[in-house]
C-alpha cells in the first residue's frame, strides 16, 4: 500500500506568486534587502579574467567613496582633481537642466519630459570613460551621455520644443534626441531594442577592424522583454565589445524591481548563464562608475568580450510629467535611499581633499544656472511647441537618397 505524506501532500489547486514591494503608500520606507558592500572592499580583477573567475562581481557593491568623502580600495585612482571637478559641474548641469524643462513644460514649451534626477553620475561618469568615437545605445534616461561630452544645449531643448531647429524635425517625442556625431544612437521608447542594436553595432565594428565599441543601455524593468536575452546571446557567442549596462533605479514606471528579477538576487547575476563578466557597481558613486566603465572599455577594446554592469541607483522624480509616484511607492523612500545623492557625494570628497569648497560650489552652481537659462532663452527664438514648427514637407526628407516618384506626386499634391 502506497502511503502519503500528509505534509507533501499537494495543494488544493496551484497558484501563483505575485511579487510585493517592500513598501507601499503611506508605508514606512524599507531597504534592508539592498546587498551593499563597504567601500573598497571588493576586488579589482585584471580586463583580461575569465567571467567564470569573477562570479562573486555580480552579486557584491562596488564602491569607492566611503561615509566620509575618502576614495579607497582596488578601484579608486582612475579620475585626478581636475576630472572630478569636470565631472561634478557635468551632473550639475543635467540636474539644472532637468529643472528648466520641467518648468518649460508647465509652461506649455513641451509635451512630455524625462528627467535623471537622482542618476546623474552613471551616464556622465560613463561618458568620461568612453572615447568621442565610441557609440552609446542610451535609454530616455541618460542625458548626462551627451551634456558630458560637450552637446550643445540649445540642440538638445530645440529637440525637446520640436520647433523649427529642431535637428530630428519634430520626428521624435520630446527627450528621444539623435546624434550619431555625438556618439548617441536614437533613442527607441521600446528601450530593450538598444541592448539588441548596441549589440550589433559592437559586432559590426569589430567585422572592420574597426577600434570603436558599443556602449547599451536598459533599465531594470527591460531585462525581462526578449530582446535583453537575445542581445545576451550574440554578445556572449561572438564577443561583441560591447558594454551592456543595466541602470537599476529600483522602479519600471510604476513597478517595483522585483517583477524584472524574480528570485535572481540581483540583476548582474544574469549574465552568468551566458558567460559574461558581469559586475555590480554604486551607481551614485561617480568614482565608482568611470572606475568600472573604464575597466569595461578596456576589457572590450582588448577583444577579452562584453561586460554586463547594473548600476544600483534611485529615481527620485517621477518616471515623467506624466506619472505621479505618490500613487505606488511612499513620498519619503526617495530621501531614505542608502546611496544617498550622487552630486552630494562628489562634491564631500572634492570638498575632504581640500579641491572645492561651498563657496566654489554656490558660484559653479550660479554659472550652470545662467548657461542653461541663456540657452534656453536662445533656443525659445526659435519656437516652442505653442509656435513654430518644423516644416511639414519635411516627412518626405531624410529616407530616400533620391525621392520615388510616387512620393514626389504626393508632395506636390500636398502642395510642398
Amino acid at each position: 500500500m502506497h502511503v502519503v505524506d500528509a505534509e507533501a501532500a499537494e495543494p488544493d489547486g496551484l497558484r501563483l506568486r505575485i511579487p510585493e514591494p517592500k513598501a507601499r503608500p503611506g508605508d514606512k520606507p524599507v531597504f534592508r534587502d539592498l546587498l551593499i558592500d563597504r567601500a573598497g572592499e571588493v576586488r579589482r580583477p585584471p580586463i583580461d579574467v575569465r567571467p567564470a573567475d569573477i562570479v562573486d562581481l555580480g552579486a557584491e557593491m562596488i564602491r569607492v567613496l566611503d561615509i566620509h568623502g575618502d576614495a579607497v580600495g582596488p578601484w579608486a585612482g582612475t579620475l585626478d582633481a581636475e576630472q572630478l571637478r569636470r565631472g561634478l559641474r557635468d551632473m550639475l548641469t543635467v540636474r539644472i537642466f532637468d529643472a528648466r524643462m520641467l518648468q518649460a513644460h508647465r509652461q506649455g514649451n513641451t509635451s512630455f519630459y524625462m528627467q535623471s534626477l537622482g542618476e546623474e553620475a552613471v551616464a556622465c561618469a560613463h561618458r568620461r570613460a568612453l572615447r568621442p568615437d565610441d557609440m552609446c545605445f542610451p535609454t530616455y534616461r541618460q542625458q548626462g551621455l551627451l551634456i558630458a561630452a560637450d552637446y550643445p544645449l540649445v540642440t538638445m531643448i530645440n529637440q525637446i520644443y520640436s520647433n523649427s531647429h529642431d535637428p530630428l524635425k519634430g520626428r521624435q517625442l520630446p527627450v528621444m534626441y539623435s546624434s550619431r556625431d555625438a556618439g548617441f544612437f536614437s533613442i527607441s521608447g521600446n528601450l530593450g531594442t538598444q541592448f539588441v542594436q548596441a549589440v550589433g553595432w559592437a559586432m559590426a565594428s569589430a567585422l572592420r577592424t574597426d577600434t570603436r565599441i558599443a556602449s547599451g543601455w536598459i533599465g531594470d524593468g527591460a531585462t525581462a522583454e526578449s530582446d535583453f536575452h537575445s542581445a545576451m546571446v550574440f554578445a556572449s557567442t561572438y564577443h561583441a565589445p560591447v558594454i551592456l549596462n543595466i541602470v537599476n533605479n529600483q522602479w519600471a514606471i510604476s513597478t517595483f524591481q522585483g517583477f524584472a528579477r524574480g528570485d535572481s538576487p540581483t540583476f548582474a547575476t544574469r549574465g552568468h548563464g551566458f558567460g559574461i563578466a558581469s559586475l555590480r557597481v554604486d551607481g551614485n558613486d561617480y568614482l565608482a562608475v568611470h572606475a568600472v566603465s573604464s575597466w569595461a572599455a578596456a576589457r572590450a577594446r582588448a577583444n577579452h568580450g562584453p561586460t554586463l554592469v547594473e548600476w544600483v541607483t534611485y529615481r527620485v522624480g517621477a518616471h515623467s510629467t506624466s506619472d505621479d509616484p505618490s500613487a505606488y511607492r511612499p513620498q519619503e523612500e526617495p530621501f531614505t535611499w542608502p546611496l544617498g545623492d550622487p552630486i552630494d557625494r562628489l562634491k564631500n570628497h572634492l570638498i575632504r581633499i581640500g579641491e572645492w569648497s561651498d563657496e566654489q560650489h554656490q558660484q559653479c552652481v550660479a554659472e550652470v544656472e545662467a548657461t542653461v537659462r541663456e540657452a534656453a532663452s536662445e533656443a525659445e527664438r526659435f519656437g516652442t511647441l505653442r509656435s513654430e514648427h518644423s516644416s511639414p514637407a519635411s516627412m518626405f526628407d531624410d529616407v530616400y537618397a533620391t525621392l520615388p516618384d510616387h512620393l514626389r506626386r504626393q508632395r506636390e499634391q500636398a502642395g510642398f
